[in-house]
């Protein structure tokens, strides 16, 4: 995704001469793209992730549509002073790419374990937060955003493989794409971790038990009216995010259930405890905190089996 989305932002560079990149010391082997291209419109401010904010902050006061880019907990927690002072308090074109949602850096533990970014965004009103599902859609994401007026956050994934069926790229800002259909109950899923949310789906389908999925890319705005109408059609509704269940897509949809009086059950799948031991790889996470495709065929039918009892 990420690899997918420099290529995307270098094609944007070339008919733009405001468009600028700055990275904290990350990013070998991908930037390159960028950097090779416009040597004069990239800078490596080193491992100084807030002082980083402060330049690109000046840059886009100057005219400028600077993307600064990082691990996604770096980009967000260390510099979260200097977003909500600089970009969001005065509405400036900054846009901060946070690289490695979820688990994606998973061996390298958990201060590199990106579960609270678009919860601590989200509460800002004034950025765009996406989190694209996966590289066809961060790409389309890039392309329709990357001039909107204020800050943007766009939380990446590392992977350039997989795919989400059904989705073939589709952004559109202050929507949800339907990516799949069923009767019994819908997921509503948030970033890359959508393969395994669709993966759980088809195997609930072998069984009968037939599952829409709605990928939620856009997390402000929030696509409300989508929301509106996909939970009006079910009884449960079940959400997946590599992210705490506090702040991110299982807090949004309650939010949009409860202000609009739907009379859906919400079942929140994510992180639901403290991060720390134990530490593996990102399968091995996901599985821990239930959101491999195994345990989210089985959440799904405990869903199911509770819906049908009450």
């Amino acid at each position: 995704m990420r690899a997918t989305f420099i290529k995307a932002l270098a094609e944007i560079a070339e008919r733009d001469e405001r468009v600028m990149l700055l990275t904290a010391d990350l990013g070998y082997t991908v930037l390159e793209e960028f950097a090779g291209r416009f040597p004069s419109r990239f800078f490596n401010v080193g491992v100084a992730e807030q002082n980083m904010l402060g330049v690109a902050t000046g840059l886009a006061e100057s005219g400028f549509i600077p993307f600064v880019y990082s691990i996604a907990t770096f980009a967000t927690l260390r510099p979260y002073e200097f977003i909500r002072n600089g970009p969001i308090l005065h509405q400036l074109p900054v846009r901060i790419v946070g690289v490695g949602g979820g688990f994606e850096y998973g061996t390298a533990g958990p201060t590199h374990h990106a579960v609270e970014d678009v919860g601590v965004l989200r509460l800002q009103p004034g950025i765009t937060v996406i989190a694209p599902a996966d590289y066809n859609q961060a790409r389309t994401a890039l392309e329709t955003t990357w001039e909107l007026d204020g800050p943007v956050y766009y939380r990446l994934g590392k992977d350039e493989q997989r795919l989400v069926p059904g989705l073939d790229g589709a952004f559109s800002l202050g929507r949800a794409q339907l990516v799949r259909d069923g009767d019994a109950l819908l997921i509503v899923v948030m970033g890359s971790v959508a393969p395994e949310a669709v993966a759980a789906a088809e195997e609930l389908s072998v069984d009968g038990i037939e599952c829409a999925v709605l990928v939620v890319a856009s997390v402000s705005p929030v696509p409300e009216e989508d929301l509106i109408e996909q939970l009006s059609r079910f009884r449960t509704v079940l959400t997946v995010e590599a992210h705490f269940v506090t702040g991110g897509v299982g807090s949004l949809v309650a939010e949009v259930a409860a202000d609009n009086g739907l009379g859906c059950r919400v079942v929140r799948n994510g992180v639901k405890v403290p991060l720390g031991a134990p530490g593996g790889s990102e399968a091995y996470l996901l599985d821990h905190h239930g959101l491999s495709r195994g345990k989210l065929r089985e959440a799904a039918r405990l869903a199911v089996l509770q819906t049908a009892s009450i």
